[in-house]
């Protein structure tokens, strides 16, 4: 699925280039988001994504291809895998950063995003409006964070935190109505499944009672 997010930052175009660079400065606005390791190309990390009472952890990869700083657009790459099932995610992100009227920075961001297992369930219309409530959650993250955190000195290191992050939750960031759907849906599913397992043990006691 194609989804596409835009949002502006109170900061010139060079020093939103480099803020969104900063990627373990931004991965706090990441709901569930926890960077490893960043070497200025390929970061590596995981993502935790609660769909109601599960949650699911992805684990993998994220690569920038492109990062064009006179044209200030970048390209990233990122695939992960459950670490306990079979699903996962793959995500092309595509982000070009403007000139704002306000003296700020606009933020256009297209993503190609493929994902299967669990949050799968859920369909174009739940994860695209998902997306929405996200990005508009990152732009205002994101924006306190550059105007208000003072930069670190060498005499005072930015403070590191083993505090792990909440899991991104699909059904609260959705929103009541859609998560109402997505609860319907699920429940159907679950009275379908119980349907089957009773009409199967029909079968077999029917079987059964044949061979006596």
């Amino acid at each position: 699925m194609e989804l596409h997010h835009e949002f502006t930052v109170p900061l010139p175009v060079d020093d939103a280039w480099q803020a969104l660079l900063d990627i373990e400065g931004v991965a706090p606005c990441l709901p569930g988001a926890v960077v490893e390791d960043y070497d200025g190309t390929t970061v590596t990390g995981s993502v935790k994504v609660k769909v109601g009472p599960v949650t699911v952890t992805y684990r993998g990869t994220a690569v920038f291809e492109e990062q064009d700083a006179s044209a200030h657009r970048m390209v990233l790459v990122a695939s992960g895998r459950e670490t306990r099932g079979q699903g996962t995610a793959r995500a092309t992100v595509t982000g070009t950063l403007s000139e704002h009227d306000d003296g700020g920075t606009a933020v256009s961001v297209h993503t190609e995003l493929t994902v299967t297992g669990r949050p799968a369930q859920f369909g174009r219309g739940v994860l695209a409006e998902v997306g929405d409530r996200l990005a508009s959650q990152f732009a205002a993250c994101l924006a306190d964070r550059l105007t208000t955190l003072p930069e670190p000195t060498a005499e005072e290191p930015a403070a590191l935190t083993d505090e792990q992050p909440q899991p991104l939750d699909l059904l609260r960031t959705a929103g009541v109505p859609v998560a109402k759907r997505a609860a319907l849906a699920v429940a159907a599913l679950a009275a379908l499944a119980y349907a089957a397992r009773r009409l199967l043990r029909r079968g077999r006691k029917g079987r059964t009672c044949q061979h006596r």
